[in-house]
């Protein structure tokens, strides 16, 4: 699997559910042993590499935000301020 097609996946993922927890995502890549597309934050968690974060944007730039207290994306409302992330 390439950045690419886990990144599309996500994006199916996406547009079932409404949401794509980060969560969610790791455990995918850890089952389909990626995790050469994981990274450790400082926390010591795993959560997607840069790499796979980017190719994902470039899909969902315009229509998609991260919600980061929840560790979610989700599809843009109206009520939304500009950029990528979202208070809820």
């Amino acid at each position: 699997m390439d950045t690419k097609s886990v990144a599309l996946w996500m994006q199916v993922e996406l547009e079932k559910c409404g949401c794509l927890y980060q969560d969610d995502v790791v455990d995918f890549l850890v089952k389909s042993k990626e995790e050469s597309l994981l990274r450790e934050n400082t926390d010591g968690n795993q959560v997607l590499n840069l790499t796979l974060l980017n190719e994902f944007k470039k899909l969902t730039k315009s229509n998609v935000v991260w919600v980061a207290p929840d560790r979610y994306w989700r599809f843009r409302v109206p009520e939304d301020e500009q950029g990528r992330n979202a208070r809820g």
